[in-house]
């Protein structure tokens, strides 16, 4: 038996694809997509919790895909001076041989529910192969997807609610957590990642340099 068994089902699913994707894609101040998943179980209780998680996962993934890579050309390619370019690239001779451990650690923050956005921003900008992230970041959040979208449509069923107050979408997490962005990519660049790998301390470079943009 399928997870989509009608064409209605197919063209929820597809609506619900996009909508998933466009969240992923945008940088900031987009809901987050487990939010929006429970939604959709808190409002119809008998939703297919599988194929959910499965839509909702493969959506993300495939929006932060486009976000890290967006990342990629817009800022460390345009912004990003030579100097801070290659600090950044020094993760991926740290990681080179832990990748077992560096998916663990992807796979677990994909678990939580932890805005992903700074994770991809900042993955982005290194020169890092994006599947060493993606697969990892796909299983946790068809993992973590699946739980919320269940728990929500259990409560929708015994409380039988037909409405959702809004308001969930702005709460004082979600809007602090998107505030943080910016410094966080900011600090992200001025760690000394040369010495964070090599010397295993902590230890910032003087300053980011970022390049004016005509290249």
């Amino acid at each position: 038996m399928s997870m989509i068994d009608s064409p209605d089902e197919m063209v929820v699913s597809a609506a619900l694809f996009c909508v998933v994707f466009v969240l992923n894609v945008v940088p900031a101040f987009a809901p987050p997509t487990w939010i929006a998943l429970s939604f959709v179980g808190l409002i119809i209780p008998s939703v297919n919790v599988l194929a959910v998680a499965v839509v909702g996962a493969a959506a993300a993934t495939l929006g932060r895909i486009a976000l890290a890579k967006l990342s990629g050309r817009v800022v460390r390619h345009r912004f990003l001076s030579e100097p801070t370019r290659l600090n950044i690239d020094a993760i991926k001779q740290g990681i080179e041989g832990r990748k077992a451990l560096t998916c663990t650690a992807f796979m677990a923050f994909a678990l939580s529910p932890l805005p992903s956005n700074y994770l991809f921003i900042a993955y982005g900008l290194t020169s890092l192969p994006i599947m060493l992230l993606a697969v990892p970041f796909f299983v946790g959040r068809l993992l973590s997807y699946g739980f919320w979208v269940m728990t929500a449509s259990t409560v929708g069923g015994h409380l039988n609610l037909d409405s959702f107050d809004s308001s969930a979408y702005l709460s004082a997490y979600f809007v602090l957590s998107q505030l943080l962005l910016l410094p966080a990519i900011y600090g992200f660049t001025r760690v000394d990642w040369h010495a964070a790998f090599a010397e295993r301390r902590l230890k910032f470079v003087d300053k980011v340099g970022f390049s004016n943009g005509h290249r």
